[in-house]
């Protein structure tokens, strides 16, 4: 069988590689949508702070000798913990003087986070093992895929599901909500955002 000429074994193959890279962009632009909507800042750092999460994570398993598991799970909350620092000590001095001075920071300790990087891994890519758990391939009907890019799509889409809970069924998303329209209101309503 063909779809538009293709074989369906490699239609479904190119798709779900779509659906993977489709799933490492979403889960980069909700960081960048969520800061943006509270915050009003463009965070041009967003992607270099991606970048120290992996070598985190990547680190805590070569040096440390961590589960990837754990590592997965200290990865963010070590990404976080900078982003908190960021925006406290470098971005907050800069509300109120318009778009464009925390544009340019963030643009600048993009550039300086991943010469960092490049300066302490070096500039090829690094290796690391799969988990026992996601090695191999899984048969679909369609064609065998890997468990890891699998893996990928399903945690995803977990976060997303997750996150649009978080915003629209909780007391807090609704804060979050009304912080990102009308921040004044929020805080004349004794709301602390």
């Amino acid at each position: 069988m063909e779809i538009f000429g293709i074989p369906l074994q490699a239609f479904a193959g190119q798709l779900l590689l779509g659906l993977v890279n489709g799933s490492f962009y979403a889960m980069l632009s909700l960081g960048l949508a969520v800061i943006f909507g509270l915050l009003g800042i463009v965070n041009f750092a967003h992607g270099a702070l991606s970048l120290i999460g992996a070598y985190v994570a990547w680190a805590s398993l070569e040096y440390l000798g961590l589960n990837y598991w754990f590592a997965l799970l200290l990865a963010p909350l070590v990404v976080g913990a900078l982003g908190l620092v960021t925006e406290r000590f470098l971005v907050r001095p800069l509300y109120g003087r318009g778009i464009d001075y925390p544009l340019l920071l963030t643009f600048g300790l993009s550039w300086v986070l991943i010469e960092a990087m490049r300066v302490a891994f070096g500039v090829e890519g690094l290796p690391s093992t799969t988990p026992p758990e996601l090695r191999g391939a899984v048969d679909l009907g369609i064609g065998h895929f890997p468990k890891y890019r699998l893996f990928m799509i399903g945690a995803t889409a977990v976060v997303v599901i997750a996150l649009w809970l978080f915003l629209e069924k909780t007391r807090y998303g609704l804060i979050v909500r009304a912080g990102s329209r009308d921040g004044d209101i929020c805080r004349v309503l004794g709301v602390d955002i």
